[in-house]
């Protein structure tokens, strides 16, 4: 090989390696990160008299707001006195389609050390980025009756794992159609139980809350989503977005004709709710568009898009990203 010929490999191999790093792909083994996980679930349902008023207590005074969260607003018992909470909790588990949700929830989740490791190291992630960040006490895993799939509290995390039987489970098919609509039931996927615990705890810990137009709600919801993927720099963009692969595909390559749509109908500086909830919150669609096509959430995606095209043409850390004004992003925001 000439000299010249050589001096062109290590070009090339240069480029290539310049157009492949992902400057989230961060070595964080040596994050520390102490994380307490309690099945709440399991110690309602399974223990005697005794065991249950204490474990009663003890809840009460490690993860007290999130159990008394499932207790309040998902069981609808609330804090009782010792013999009516006893009663009302032995009511509740014999129950027999409680019973046999429960079986669901025991079988599909039998083994959860290899989440519990992937939650772990999301904030290990996250710790790396965030030194002195926030970093939940417990993780807590309940029953919520599926009222929710992440519950984050200020200390502590809570997961209803029925939210994440999958779509073909046939307690999730059996849901009321009158309240769990399908595009519901098609989200409750345990692929994304990580990812939305660092969602959950990011949105309410890391991003503050946002008021204003559209285009402040679309690019704090991009910080929250590329906070996530820092988190998980190894996962599909499709499973960081919370789409299946084809939606993803839409998203991008559809991604000009919905900024357009955006700029020509004037939506980026509109401050009603309606807008905003249309672009940002889940459902079958998103809409607006025409013949309804597409995933959801575009908003967020397109948020995500833009921080993403931020970050890569400015050396900020994520910390300053997350404190920068939204139209700073906005104004740098341009489709290839």
């Amino acid at each position: 090989m000439t000299l010249r010929n050589i001096y062109f490999f290590v070009i090339g191999l240069w480029l290539l390696n310049s157009c492949t790093n992902n400057p989230l792909k961060i070595d964080a083994s040596d994050i520390h990160v102490e994380i307490d996980f309690i099945n709440v679930d399991s110690l309602l349902v399974n223990s005697d008299s005794v065991g249950l008023i204490k474990a009663h207590n003890r809840l009460k005074a490690e993860v007290n707001e999130v159990y008394l969260f499932e207790i309040g607003n998902c069981l609808r018992i609330g804090e009782l006195e010792d013999t009516a909470f006893y009663n009302s909790i032995k009511k509740f588990k014999e129950d027999t389609s409680i019973r046999n949700l429960e079986k669901h929830i025991q079988h599909a989740f039998v083994e959860k050390s290899d989440i519990e490791n992937r939650i772990v190291d999301g904030f290990k992630h996250l710790k790396y980025h965030f030194p002195k960040g926030k970093i939940p006490e417990h993780i807590v895993y309940l029953n919520t009756l599926f009222s929710v799939g992440v519950y984050s509290a200020e200390k502590d995390i809570g997961i209803g794992l029925e939210r994440f039987l999958g779509d073909s489970n046939e307690m999730i098919q059996q849901l009321n159609p009158k309240y769990h609509y399908d595009w519901m039931k098609k989200a409750m996927d345990a692929k994304y139980l990580e990812r939305d615990v660092l969602t959950g705890w990011i949105a309410t810990h890391y991003v503050g809350a946002v008021s204003g137009n559209l285009a402040r709600n679309i690019i704090y919801w991009g910080k929250i989503i590329y906070l996530t993927e820092a988190c998980f720099p190894e996962a599909s963009p499709e499973i960081i977005i919370r789409y299946t692969p084809d939606e993803y595909t839409w998203a991008l390559e559809n991604e000009y004709q919905f900024w357009q749509y955006l700029v020509d109908e004037k939506l980026l500086f509109k401050i009603d709710d309606r807008t905003k909830m249309n672009m940002v919150s889940e459902g079958p669609f998103t809409p607006g568009l025409p013949n309804q096509e597409g995933p959801d959430r575009l908003g967020q995606f397109i948020g995500w898009r833009m921080v993403k095209k931020y970050m890569e043409k400015n050396d900020v850390t994520l910390k300053e990203m997350v404190n920068l004004p939204y139209n700073d992003i906005l104004q740098e925001y341009e489709i290839d």
